[in-house]
């Protein structure tokens, strides 16, 4: 079985908390050994230093190193830097240790063998042998210059390390250092692996306080994704009305957030489905039922069949088949399907073609079309001409159905440095404030004088606002200072797309 995405987290993030802090405690063990040992070399350093010193004085008192080899005391003192007072030999007979309380029994036999060798055979066995070797003045020894020891053993010569004396420019002996661990005394080792202790204990504290901060991390990682999948599992099934709760400032509540905007958009655009559907089986149920009514009239004989009722069904097979005619064309305009071929066209043309085009229709009409454009004043614009001629002839349409009699329709261009400027405002009746901004919703129509029997089924100015929205360019409606509709279309000189 494959971890989930909360396990993965909570490994990822402890097991790289882990390697940050392992790789950090033996860096720090690294570095606090090699550095402890550094000073302790120093130290050694200094006090080699401080007892050469100390002997080299000791050798000017009387130009040899008569005086300390018989002082065993003198030279103790010299190695360990403490006074080791003299005392009568009945009294130390009697209570050796009562007398010389800060003397160790090894070194007190030293001091009372007069055979004694320094070191002894038995430190050096120890040497050799304890991981905890004595402190390294019990390793020094002193020769004079022919290489004869005044305390020390030539047998351990080979195997120390020589630091020479010097008085007055004479070679006068040298000390030899018996060669050992480098950390011998057990003060400082003792502190040394205290601190490794302490560093193994912080690493556990450290490993379990990072355990729960990746159990939190995981945490706080997965629970928006659970909220996520489980939106979108809800969204799949269709209830569009599900959002994501999510308090979160970071990318991760930025994800909610469009989840919801997209929730939201699914939701309206389930309403507008079902609005859609409802709107489209009203508008095919009205013409469908006054065909049937007239069909059953004729069946009936109440309706004698002569050319004015056929008149009429031809009619309403007309007003059904444009009603067909814009449902299509709107639904290819909502999905782009209409193919949009732009090239540098000129609006001029274009216009003055489609009103060509319904010129007699609006002289039927008894409406004047008012125009004061000029070819040579307009510039090139890109757009698709055809489509162009699509939304022109819809306007046209538009003030057609719904315009009095005897009314006018004023058409104007004007032109910026990256726009055009299309108004269309045609005469009475006109459109209440309430109704302007839902004019360009599909299947939209004013309940109003301007909704007329013979009108369309508001898809007109839907299909205008679709194209206008191919091009990148806006549409507002208005009202009209002649007392009916204004349409502003602004359109761009040079198409963005």
């Amino acid at each position: 079985m494959n971890p989930g995405i909360r396990a993965k987290l909570f490994l990822a993030f402890l097991l790289l908390t882990l390697l940050i802090i392992i790789s950090m405690m033996l860096f720090m063990r690294w570095s606090i050994q090699n550095g402890f040992i550094e000073y302790v070399e120093n130290r050694q350093e200094q006090s080699i230093q401080r007892i050469a010193n100390e002997l080299i004085d000791i050798y000017a008192s009387d130009n040899s190193w008569n005086s300390l080899r018989h002082d065993k005391r003198l030279w103790l003192s010299t190695l360990l830097e403490k006074r080791f007072p003299q005392a009568d030999a009945t009294s130390q007979r009697d209570h050796p240790q009562a007398r010389s309380p800060r003397i160790s029994r090894r070194l007190q036999r030293f001091i009372r063998d007069d055979t004694q060798q320094w070191p002894s055979d038995k430190f050096l066995k120890r040497l050799h042998k304890l991981n905890r070797p004595p402190r390294f003045e019990s390793r020094l020894m002193l020769f004079d210059a022919n290489e004869q020891p005044v305390f020390g053993r030539a047998d351990q010569l080979d195997v120390s390390t020589r630091y020479p004396l010097t008085y007055q420019q004479d070679n006068i002996g040298f000390i030899a250092l018996i060669r050992g661990p480098t950390v011998v005394d057990t003060g400082q080792i003792q502190f040394l692996e205290k601190q490794q202790n302490s560093m193994i204990v912080i690493t556990l504290l450290l490993a379990a306080l990072s355990t729960i901060i990746a159990l939190v991390l995981a945490h706080r990682f997965i629970t928006p994704l659970q909220a996520f999948r489980r939106t979108a599992k809800q969204l799949a099934s269709g209830q569009y009305d599900s959002r994501i709760n999510l308090q979160r400032t970071d990318e991760l509540g930025d994800v909610a957030d469009d989840i919801n905007a997209l929730a939201k958009a699914l939701q309206a655009n389930e309403s507008d489905r079902r609005q859609w559907v409802a709107d489209i089986a009203h508008e095919l149920r009205t013409p469908l039922s006054t065909m049937q009514g007239e069909l059953e009239a004729l069946q009936d004989d109440v309706r004698p069949l002569d050319k004015a009722a056929i008149d009429s069904l031809h009619a309403d097979t007309q007003r059904l088949g444009r009603l067909i005619n814009d449902l299509y064309e709107l639904s290819m305009t909502d999905i782009g399907a209409l193919s949009y071929r732009k090239t540098d066209c000129d609006i001029y043309d274009v216009l003055m073609e489609s009103i060509a085009d319904y010129q007699g229709r609006f002289d039927d009409a008894n409406i004047r079309v008012q125009h004061e454009l000029r070819e040579d004043t307009l510039p090139a614009l890109h757009a698709d001409p055809q489509r162009l001629s699509q939304l022109f002839n819809n306007l046209l349409e538009n003030t057609l159905r719904y315009s009095d009699a005897g009314g006018h329709l004023n058409i104007n261009i004007t032109h910026q440095t990256d726009h055009l400027t299309l108004d269309f405002q045609d005469s009475s009746p006109g459109v209440s404030s309430n109704d302007l901004p839902h004019l360009f919703e599909r299947l939209y129509r004013v309940e109003t004088s301007r909704n007329r029997a013979a009108g369309g089924a508001g898809l007109g100015l839907a299909i205008v606002s679709n194209i206008i929205e191919a091009h990148h360019g806006k549409v507002i409606a208005k009202a009209s200072p002649l007392g009916g509709l204004w349409v502003q279309i602004t359109l761009l000189l040079k198409d963005t797309a």
